[in-house]
């Protein structure tokens, strides 16, 4: 694996923290102050699908192969989400560019598109990776998991003095997916058909 190639999965890692975590985090926060129904109801939306990227870290510390295709899947769902209800789309095109909230919601969902696409391309730059993630070649897309591998170590063993080990966050991973995966099946058997692409924000919080 040539350095220009390392160098973008590390750079596509230290992104996923912002675009993942931060950002959405802050707008969660910002529109809760402001009371926008929409975006507050969008990011609670998105919380729930996100859960799977922070699981296929678990199943990368834990060396689990096809990790990374979880990891893409992750993300795959993750943008059809901020994307996928039409009742929300409606509401930010209402807002005009001055508008700060929706439009860093707004840059903040075409950045996450964006951001998905590239994992898709680097994923495929090394194919072999996301079938066997446990070889010399595959290495640079574990290191961020070890290292937040090594921060839930030291945490654990601080907060209740027990040990946390990879095979252990490996189990908690493949519980995790399969608790989400029976999730994710009722909402597309019940819910969808039921509501299809509507969020129903205007009840959220009712």
């Amino acid at each position: 694996m040539n350095i220009l190639n390392q160098l973008s999965i590390w750079l596509s890692f230290q992104l996923s923290s912002i675009f993942i975590l931060g950002i959405p985090l802050t707008i969660f926060i910002w529109s809760i102050k402001n009371k926008s129904l929409a975006i507050t109801k969008l990011l609670s939306n998105y919380w729930k699908i996100s859960i799977l990227f922070f699981i296929s870290l678990f199943l990368l510390i834990g060396k689990q192969n096809y990790a990374l295709l979880i990891t893409n899947i992750s993300l795959l769902l993750m943008t059809i989400s901020v994307w996928f209800w039409n009742d929300i789309n409606e509401e930010l095109r209402e807002y005009q560019f001055p508008h700060a909230l929706s439009t860093t919601t707004k840059v903040w969902r075409w950045s996450l598109t964006f951001l998905s696409l590239n994992f898709l391309i680097q994923s495929f730059n090394n194919i072999r990776c996301i079938y066997f993630i446990n070889t010399e070649e595959c290495e640079i897309w574990l290191k961020p998991a070890t290292n937040l591998y090594l921060i839930i170590k030291s945490l654990f063993s601080f907060l209740f003095g027990a040990s946390f080990s990879q095979p252990v966050a490996n189990f908690l991973g493949l519980f995790g997916l399969t608790i989400y995966f029976l999730g994710l099946l009722q909402w597309a058997l019940i819910k969808l058909p039921k509501n299809g692409r509507d969020s129903g924000f205007s009840n959220y919080g009712k």
